[in-house]
């Protein structure tokens, strides 16, 4: 008489569930970096374009950091790094781990225009 083999079913049904539930793990990961990346270059872009706007309206370039400063923070991130050179503003941000990089100009209304460069 054969013994009943069920106990192998609920073996390979363990370990499906355990590869099920790596996979969540790993998919939801993911996506939390994914949503960070793009928190993170919403607030380059606003950062950018409010240095520009600053620049655009006369002040001076260490008005354009602040205005920056303060949109990056608006936006839950914060500066790493400023500059204004002419009528242009580049800037990077971080928010955790997640960084990005953007760049506003004056265009010649005297009017900020922005652009997102790099990946980073």
């Amino acid at each position: 008489m054969k013994q009943p083999e069920s106990g192998n079913i609920s073996l390979v049904a363990m370990a499906g569930v355990g590869l099920a539930i790596v996979l969540c793990l790993g998919v939801a990961r993911v996506g939390a970096a994914a949503a960070l990346k793009a928190r993170a270059d919403t607030a380059a872009d606003a950062a950018a374009l409010a240095g520009a706007d600053s620049l655009a309206i006369g002040r001076s370039r260490a008005d354009a950091t602040r205005a920056a400063r303060a949109a990056a923070a608006d936006n839950g991130a914060r500066l790493v790094s400023c500059s204004c050179a002419g009528e242009s503003v580049e800037v990077e941000v971080a928010i955790g781990r997640a960084r990005a990089h953007a760049r506003a100009e004056v265009d010649a209304r005297n009017e900020a225009r922005g652009m997102r460069i790099g990946r980073g």
